[in-house]
């Protein structure tokens, strides 16, 4: 048999397949992992750190098909039907690829023939299990993506390969007929246009993609990642106003890791704000929440406020550490909202309703002193007994909570 080290990556994957065919009658689940990782490991050939971890990667991928079923072993196990071990098995792998693809490894100059060699084949590896994958969930177009992203672009020194990529995605295509994925193939040509500093090409793809599939949002935030990490922000800022149609409908969690890069735009970039304030009111009440984050965290003390008073928001759905920064900016403008909700809770005459205004005024005499203004907290607290002296348990709340004698 041919030594290891000197195969290549069909080679590993056929000799990955004997190591693991005694397993068959396993549970596919996460000792069946460990199972077949140490059957591989217990012939791991010595390699060039960056080579390791082409043999890392594709050992974990060679079981993460072995678990979508995508792999006949000698007792038949295929098809679509995955259960819920295998599901947590599938997901164990998963981050394992995902941590051994960040690792940024530069072959040593000895070892870069054969590097590149193994990772050519690794992309007409990956690109066809990509471009064969169907769901909504990206096992193959995600270890594609960072490919690129870790192991690729650090390494070369000119687009070429980028371009080479796109004739042979195009080639692909052909060759694949009816077993061809649409969607990654355009998310795939939408990528090395992106790498190629081809933004408005990218763009387009990604409108093809919306008008006939629902686009994963994480296929486009590996980009946004890119650029943000590149501290590309004006290019970061122009995607963030091209692609905003594409995530609109997505999930709150999407949205929220979608405007968390306006942060870094804006903070290099002020005169941006505006093009991330549009979208964000337009959407409201679906964002509230992120529109309420953004308001703090870029100091928009009144308009925050303003939006607490507009909804009937309770002071007491914060926690105080939301208060602090205002409190500690501009705290006069938190007192209509602790005075509309004390006036609130006094209507609602009951004991319950009592005690919680009497909690808000606490916090309204503690905002009273930090503005030096104990004079105008005396009179207020003094007209507010006057006037409310018939509701007695009121009164007695008050007593309690040393706001009057």
């Amino acid at each position: 048999m041919k030594p290891i080290d000197q195969m290549n990556v069909t080679e590993w994957h056929a000799l990955f397949s004997s190591r693991t065919e005694s397993l068959s009658d396993h549970t596919r689940n996460i000792a069946y992992v460990h199972s077949a990782l140490a059957a591989i490991d217990q012939i791991r050939p010595k390699l060039p750190p960056a080579q390791n971890n082409l043999f890392e990667l594709h050992a974990h991928l060679h079981i993460l098909m072995l678990l979508l079923n995508l792999i006949q072993d000698q007792k038949g196990h295929s098809g679509s039907f995955i259960g819920f071990h295998t599901h947590a098995a599938i997901s164990d792998v998963q981050i394992a690829i995902t941590n051994i693809m960040q690792m940024q490894m530069r072959p040593d100059a000895a070892d870069e023939l054969d590097y590149w060699l193994l990772t050519n084949e690794t992309l007409a590896f990956l690109r066809r299990l990509m471009l064969t994958e169907a769901g909504a969930k990206p096992y193959f177009s995600d270890p594609y993506f960072w490919l690129w992203q870790y192991w690729v672009i650090p390494n070369q020194n000119d687009m070429r390969l980028c371009l080479e990529e796109l004739e042979q995605l195009k080639a692909a295509a052909s060759k694949l007929g009816s077993s061809l994925s649409r969607y990654p193939l355009q998310l795939a040509e939408a990528w090395m246009n992106f790498f190629l500093q081809r933004d408005q090409e990218a763009w387009s793809k990604f409108r093809e993609i919306n008008s006939s599939y629902e686009l994963r949002p994480g296929d486009l935030f590996h980009l946004l990642s890119v650029m943000s990490g590149r501290e590309q922000w004006q290019r970061l800022s122009n995607w963030l106003v091209e692609t905003k149609p594409y995530v609109e409908k997505s999930r709150f969690n999407s949205l929220e890791i979608f405007y968390s890069y306006w942060d870094g735009v804006i903070e290099h970039i002020p005169d941006a704000e505006q093009h991330m304030w549009e979208p964000l009111i337009q959407a409201l009440p679906y964002v509230s929440s992120i529109y309420e984050q953004k308001l703090l965290h870029h100091a928009k003390w009144q308009q925050w406020i303003d939006y607490q008073l507009s909804t009937g928001t309770e002071p007491l759905d914060y926690r105080v550490i939301v208060f602090a920064p205002i409190e500690k900016h501009a705290p006069e403008l938190l007192l209509p909202i602790y005075h509309q909700a004390v006036e609130r809770y006094v209507l609602l005459k009951n004991r319950v309703g009592y005690k919680t205004a009497v909690k808000l005024l606490k916090r309204l005499a503690k905002l009273y002193k930090k503005r030096k203004d104990e004079e105008r907290w005396d009179s207020f607290i003094t007209a507010f007994a006057s006037r409310h002296s018939r509701l007695r348990a009121l009164q007695e709340e008050l007593r309690k909570g040393k706001l009057i004698p």
